[in-house]
């Protein structure tokens, strides 16, 4: 069986679940438990890295992770896991990174939107070509702490594109 557990963040809850060896999913959306049985002793390594990285002392997370996509998703998802701390970029260049034609560009972005380990695999450090924050799960807000956090934006120089 899955398990899970909840943390406090400066951005409100979040949602831990994994499979008893791996993290296999990181939310906001933390009303999504069915199936799971709570565990919070099996998350605590992950919980103090999460502690670590809002408190601006970690910059990279070290868990065991494991989830499953496409082979189109995995290849987006292991070049949004590359992304350095404190950084952007856009689809386009993502895209291009792993070899997808320009025309792909939607795809790239529906591949970061369905990732399900937010924030450990950043997918938050993506963003418009103009630089404008754009789709994220976990909502434009949290993105924009996120970087702001990862000192990627000044808080008051951010757009949202509707």
């Amino acid at each position: 069986m899955d398990i899970y557990t909840t943390i406090d963040s400066p951005l409100g809850e979040i949602l831990l679940a994994g499979d008893g060896s791996a993290l296999t999913r990181v939310s906001f959306d933390v009303g999504t438990r069915e199936g799971l049985k709570r565990d919070p002793a099996a998350f605590a390594e992950a919980e103090r890295q999460f502690a670590e990285y809002f408190a601006g002392e970690r910059m990279t997370f070290d868990l065991p992770l494991a989830s499953h996509g496409t082979p189109f998703q995995e290849r987006v998802w292991a070049e949004v896991a590359a992304l350095p701390y404190g950084t952007t970029t856009t689809y386009g260049a993502l895209a291009a990174r792993i070899g997808a034609p320009r025309d792909r560009i939607r795809a790239v972005g529906a591949a970061i939107g369905a990732n399900p380990l937010l924030i450990v695999r950043p997918c938050h450090r993506v963003v418009g070509a103009d630089g404008t924050l754009t789709g994220y799960a976990g909502g434009l807000e949290r993105k924009h702490e996120l970087l702001t956090l990862e000192g990627a934006l000044q808080p008051q120089l951010w757009s949202v594109r509707s």
